[in-house]
């Protein structure tokens, strides 16, 4: 009895202390974490439940459970996280002699600097060089550049094409926020060029390119937009690059240059009234359609070749008979060689619909003439398969010359106009005054095929560039405000092209054009011009107030009021405008080292209304060949091997590589047709092999893997700190 009512009283206790505790527990406060590494790192529970840490800096994530893990490895971590701000590097860095690529001094042993191996730097450049260098993301997975990675660098990892695909693609939103914010710091107005294409997997691109003048008077080319449109029609290309407008946060733009297809009238109607209804167009965007002056020449060349004499097809055919057999082409080549023929261009056929290729086909034959008569005497089959009359004669080299001397007119207006890293807005008008007067010169020649054919061409000129009130007068604006023609030019080109008294009229109403546009821009930014000379002055005369030892200057009553009659007089104060002052002064002397953009940069203090118009007409492109490139580099990108890639990778891999590609790396994935027949017999020898890679690079294509690729040069720098290649 007594012991039960001891066990009872006992366990009386224990539920009352058992009770006192839990209340105690359930009263205590959360303790605040002690440790000086949850500064820096944000405690959350995973979705396994885990409770875990993140770095605030470089996102990083560690399991922190005070049980099991603690906050070693967190504090480890942050001893050596790189994003940290107070991060110190503390390896010892490596000595780099970097061979400087611009001097040719053998004697120039190059510039000594530091280097430090860096993984995130490593697998960044990687990136760059698939991308750059339009490399398939299985390049990475491949047996070569694997064992290749493992000669230079055997503790970088390399990752999987998955892992390669994203960071392409993370670079691409990385870059594309970077120009976002360059566009809105650094961009006045852009011009715009479009263009549409069918890739090999029957889907319809459409690619916009962006072109402006920074801040600092550079001229800049982006592609902003490459990616899939539902139809080529006018309405649905029209949408598109309003969406592509409204997603860059671009309002302002100002002309848009396109070719001559009927449903472009029908994309540029459209946005001419979505530029209306943001309230941002210039002149009703009356200048904004810009017709591709390269498509124009094409078609006027086309109709000149509708009739192509015998003398181009019996070329043509001589042509393709020698390079239809490698065995003829030998033979010829030992013919060049005997007739000691210097010239080392190739025979190369023309494709009939493009008149460019003819050019170069007959420009290339004419050069191996004597050659084309020895073969004749050498190969009987020759003569048999060509036929009698089949064989070039001298009647016919003769006319292969004049044809040749006519298209190359053609062939080099086209590339001067076809540039898209200088101005070529102010070439456009004497281009079209130089052809012309080539085509009037040889309507009238006594030539029956040179008159036939500028005949042809005329009619087809006349058609776009006959009437100048069809003509976008924007074109004749650039000519102005080039330094070195302004309106000396002008007037006498139309009184040549249009006869003497249309001639004037015409120059009359481009003037007034010139005028409204001034004017215009003189509404939108004189008020931003007046209060920056408000405040320059505010803080030229408050320094000028803290100087004690500086006198007050004489305020001259007598003479402020003389100057002020004398303005009043010659009908005020503002009695010229910019426009004005700049055409009364003198023209620019013609020189080659002649640059526009620089003297814009220096003049545009003392014409800061008249320079922000030149800064958006000279920005300009004439031809839409910059967005018909981007599809030369998405024919690559999507070739038949890797047609799988979806849109929004494509549109990654070519916008990235247009922005962050540098400005003199040319590209040029064909062969070089001289050094491939010099290697076929074994002279090619130039190849220089570093010792322990020798057995790493003898696979093909060696001058482009190596010598060619931008992307592949600046991996080798950053990997092994130096320049091993030559």
């Amino acid at each position: 009895m007594l012991q039960n009512s001891i066990s009872g009283s006992n366990q009386t206790n224990t539920d009352a202390s058992t009770e006192t505790t839990t209340s105690s527990k359930a009263k205590r406060k959360p303790v605040k974490p002690r440790s000086e590494v949850w500064d820096h790192f944000t405690k959350f529970v995973s979705d396994e439940g885990e409770l875990k840490g993140k770095c605030n800096y470089c996102k990083k994530d560690f399991c922190c459970d005070p049980k099991r893990n603690g906050t070693t490895a967190l504090r480890n971590h942050l001893n050596s996280c790189k994003k940290h701000p107070h991060f110190i590097e503390t390896r010892q860095a490596q000595l780099s002699l970097q061979k400087n690529a611009s001097d040719n001094d053998v004697n120039d042993l190059g510039t000594l600097t530091t280097w430090k191996y860096d993984d995130n730097a490593i697998r960044k450049a990687l990136v760059h060089m698939i991308i750059i260098d339009e490399l398939p993301f299985r390049f990475v997975e491949g047996e070569g550049f694997r064992s290749f990675m493992t000669a230079i660098c055997p503790r970088f990892r390399i990752p999987s094409r998955w892992t390669i695909s994203r960071d392409c693609y993370d670079l691409f939103i990385e870059e594309r926020s970077k120009l976002k914010s360059f566009f809105k710091n650094n961009c006045q107005r852009v011009s715009l060029t479009t263009d549409t294409w069918t890739s090999l997997q029957h889907i319809n691109y459409m690619c916009i390119t962006a072109h402006f003048i920074d801040n600092d008077w550079k001229l800049h080319k982006r592609i902003i937009n490459f990616c899939p449109i539902s139809s080529h029609k006018g309405e649905a290309v029209g949408r598109a690059i309003e969406t592509c407008l409204l997603e860059w946060g671009l309002d302002k733009v100002f002309t848009v240059t396109v070719d001559n297809a009927s449903s472009n009238d029908v994309a540029i109607s459209y946005l001419k009234k979505k530029l209306a209804n943001w309230g941002v167009s210039v002149a009703n965007s009356t200048y904004l359609h810009m017709r591709c002056m390269a498509h124009i020449i094409n078609l006027v060349v086309q109709d000149g070749l509708k009739d192509v004499n015998d003398s181009v097809m019996k070329v043509r055919d001589a042509v393709r008979y020698i390079r239809s057999s490698p065995a003829r082409l030998k033979r010829f080549k030992e013919c060049v060689l005997h007739e000691k023929i210097e010239s080392k261009s190739s025979l190369c056929l023309d494709v009939p619909t493009r008149w460019n290729s003819t050019y170069l086909m007959l420009n290339t034959a004419q050069k191996y003439e004597r050659a084309f008569e020895r073969y004749e005497s050498q190969d009987p089959m020759f003569k048999i398969d060509m036929g009698e009359n089949g064989i070039p004669d001298y009647y016919d080299w003769t006319q292969v010359r004049k044809m040749a001397d006519m298209l190359a007119h053609f062939y080099e207006l086209t590339l001067r106009i076809s540039g898209s890293r200088y101005v070529t807005s102010n070439l456009f008008f004497s281009e079209v005054s130089d052809l012309a007067f080539i085509l009037n010169q040889w309507i009238n020649s006594n030539d029956l095929d040179m008159k036939s054919m500028g005949e042809r061409m005329k009619v087809k000129f006349d058609k776009y560039w006959g009437d100048v009130d069809k003509m976008n007068k924007i074109i004749y604006f650039a000519v102005v405000l080039d330094p070195r023609d302004k309106f000396e030019f002008m007037e006498y080109s139309f009184s040549q092209m249009y006869g003497k008294e249309k001639g004037v009229e015409l120059f009359n109403k481009v003037k007034s054009c010139l005028f409204d546009l001034f004017n215009e821009y003189k509404k939108m930014y004189q008020p931003d011009v007046e209060q920056f000379n408000d405040n320059s002055s505010q803080q030229l005369s408050g320094s000028c107030s803290t100087t004690g030892s500086i006198n007050p200057k004489p305020k001259f009553f007598l003479k402020h009021h003389y100057k002020k009659q004398k303005l009043e007089e010659s009908g005020g104060f503002d009695s010229k405008t910019e426009l004005e002052v700049y055409l009364s002064e003198a023209i620019q002397e013609e020189k080659d080292d002649f640059d526009i953009m620089k003297w814009w940069k220096i003049n545009s203090e003392r014409f800061p209304i008249l320079g922000k118009m030149a800064r958006d007409i000279l920005a300009i492109p004439v031809s839409t060949v910059a967005s018909e490139s981007a599809f030369s580099t998405g024919g690559r990108v999507l070739d038949s091997f890797r047609s799988s890639l979806t849109p929004k990778i494509v549109e990654g891999l070519i916008c990235v590589q247009n922005w962050i590609r540098p400005l003199n790396i040319q590209v040029n994935v064909e062969e070089d047709l001289e050094e491939l027949e010099k290697l076929e017999e074994g002279i090619f020898q130039s190849f220089k092999y570093v010792s322990s890679f020798n057995s790493t690079f003898c696979g093909i294509r060696f001058r482009y893997a190596v010598e060619g690729c931008c992307g592949f040069n600046i991996l080798l720098k950053i990997v092994c700190g130096n320049d091993i290649l030559f």
